[in-house]
């Protein structure tokens, strides 16, 4: 269905050149989206996919250790979009001691949108509302060192942004003038409360992620704080007890059509054929996180009982392990200190790990020499390689 979503504000002309910015209206969406037994059929198995994810999460031993590492795939993948190079492993090096080689505004990028992430949930399970206090309180975290200090971090724009071009007048979306911002925010953050109407959970998360970046709030990190948005609405509702559910990928490897659905919604109101591939997007990503799970959990318990057949060390040994399903690149020195054994020991049982193809040393020199436990390493690596 053909709709209009927001109407055009003429911000400055410059000789032949007019420059328009979009303001949306208010959500939801009017007339009201045209939900057919097919789309609702995927909600519902979305809907599925993401309550399954939610429990799988009480099989870890330690559901802490995935969601540790998880994030942190997830903060570099949304960085990807936006144009940074850093890796998985240039993250986990770079919260290493001593990480020379790493890009560091890139990696500093990434570490920075952990930490706003970390800030954000903490907020919300003490209590705190998502509202436009907090969104200002984590985008002064992701923004808070590094490349984009100095874009106003916490606060909303007081200038005209633009998103491709080179100025506004040749740009190929021009968010609203700083004017309409308040307003603008001001309704996004009454419709995540209910108002004024209730919406479906991923319908509303839907909208509200296309209604953020249109509104393009701050000078920079948007894109990354929009993507935020969708986790934190489903925890603060409780669809999700733990951050499970990150997009990043299925919007990375499908970036070209996640901006053009996002324009069709601005300019031709089409907010289904969006919600289509949002719900789409969380089933798949459940679906697959789940998975990761899964694969984790059997190598986890696979490599155990090698250790188990050696018969040598094994205590110090399953120690090493364990502290590895953690912190899977490190120092001997971090082994020792989240073990509580010797080095002397950590190095003995590394290297009987290295004999077992589990672990590798990753430097190739005789000192300050680090070690990663491979497989666990390779699979969450998987769809992060740069752009």
């Amino acid at each position: 269905m053909k709709r209009e979503t927001g109407n055009y504000i003429t911000i400055s002309r410059i000789g032949d050149e007019e420059c328009r910015a979009f303001v949306p209206y208010p959500l939801p969406p009017k007339p009201p989206l045209e939900i057919d037994g097919d789309l609702q059929d995927l909600i519902d198995r979305a809907l599925l996919a993401l309550g399954r994810l939610d429990t799988i999460a009480t099989l870890l031993p330690d559901p802490s250790l995935f969601l540790y590492m998880y994030v942190r795939k997830e903060a570099v993948l949304s960085s990807q979009i936006e144009g940074t190079q850093s890796s998985f492993s240039d993250l986990l090096l770079f919260e290493s001691e001593e990480a020379p080689g790493v890009p560091l505004d890139d990696v500093q990028e990434v570490s920075n949108y952990v930490a706003a992430m970390t800030h954000g949930l903490e907020r919300l399970r003490g209590g705190f509302p998502l509202s436009l206090r907090l969104f200002r309180e984590i985008h002064r975290v992701l923004l808070s060192t590094g490349r984009g200090s100095e874009r106003e971090p916490g606060d909303f724009r007081r200038s005209q942004n633009w998103v491709g071009g080179t100025r506004p007048g040749n740009a190929a979306f021009v968010p609203p003038p700083a004017s309409s911002i308040a307003d603008c925010m001001g309704d996004l953050e009454k419709f995540l409360h209910g108002q004024p109407e209730r919406t479906p959970l991923l319908v509303k998360a839907a909208l509200a992620h296309v209604q953020f970046e249109t509104i393009h709030p701050f000078l920079d990190g948007n894109g990354r704080l929009g993507r935020l948005l969708v986790t934190f609405l489903l925890c603060a509702e409780g669809a999700l007890n733990e951050p499970m559910l990150y997009l990043s990928l299925y919007f990375k490897n499908r970036r070209e059509k996640y901006y053009d659905l996002l324009q069709g919604v601005r300019m031709d109101g089409d907010w289904e054929a969006w919600l289509r591939f949002f719900v789409e997007g969380v089933k798949e990503t459940s679906e697959l996180a789940v998975g990761t799970v899964r694969r984790l959990l059997g190598l986890f318990e696979a490599d155990r009982k090698r250790i188990q057949s050696t018969g040598r060390a094994l205590g110090s040994t399953l120690r090493v392990h364990q502290s590895l399903q953690k912190s899977p690149i490190a120092t001997i020195g971090k082994v020792s200190r989240l073990t509580g054994l010797t080095v002397a020991t950590v190095n003995a049982s590394l290297r009987r790990l290295e004999e077992l193809g589990i672990v590798g040393e990753l430097t190739g020199r005789e000192r300050s020499r680090r070690f990663g436990y491979l497989k666990y390493i390779s699979i969450l690596n998987e769809g992060t390689e740069p752009l």
